[in-house]
């Protein structure tokens, strides 16, 4: 699915504010293991995805927490960080060689002021990715290891053959010894 495409989902995006918002995007090539944005730093540009799969995460002592996974046609960012302009609390890595298409923050609001349709496309993809965080928060909650592992492989099943299932089991909340029972005993 292409990027337009994907933006109808939410929005009937006309080919005019297309054409003026594509006209701002930037082509980025990233390797696997490239980190786009480190705790404490600003993210500036948001991201499209084109191709492979970014990680968002923050780290303690003794554990890697993943709060997020993007791939094409998903648009690739910590939130709060982009969309305040302050620094961000979690780490954003490339899990594979991705190509991202990119918007500089000032660039993006430019296009808000410009084009009615452009703010409520973002404003409508928000209110989507909020009822996700919504939904994924009160499936941690209420769901066991196994239904949340399925619901996983419902919504993601690709991810199971590219991203280390470590990380997977640290998105789901899922000791990694349960997670690999679970990857061997349940078919989806």
């Amino acid at each position: 699915m292409n990027h337009l495409d994907y933006f109808r989902l939410f929005h009937p995006v006309q080919e005019a504010d297309w054409r003026m918002f594509a006209a701002q995007l930037r082509p980025k090539f990233c390797t696997k293991g490239e980190v786009l944005i480190v705790p404490g730093q600003v993210q500036r540009e948001l991201y499209l995805v084109k191709s492979g799969v970014q990680m968002s995460f923050f780290d303690t002592t003794h554990k890697t927490h993943v709060m997020a996974f993007t791939y094409p046609p998903n648009l690739c960012a910590i939130p709060e960080s982009f969309f305040f302009q302050t620094p961000s609390k979690y780490a954003l890595t490339c899990l594979t060689d991705s190509a991202l298409a990119c918007i500089h923050f000032n660039d993006l609001q430019n296009l808000f002021d410009k084009s009615q349709n452009i703010e409520r496309l973002f404003r409508r993809m928000t209110e989507a990715i909020l009822s996700g965080v919504i939904q994924r928060h009160t499936e941690l909650h209420s769901l066991t290891i196994e239904e949340r592992y399925r619901a996983f492989c419902q919504r993601s099943p690709h991810l199971l053959q590219i991203v280390p299932h470590k990380y997977i089991a640290s998105y789901l909340h899922i000791d990694p010894t349960n997670f690999s029972k679970l990857y061997n005993q349940v078919k989806i």
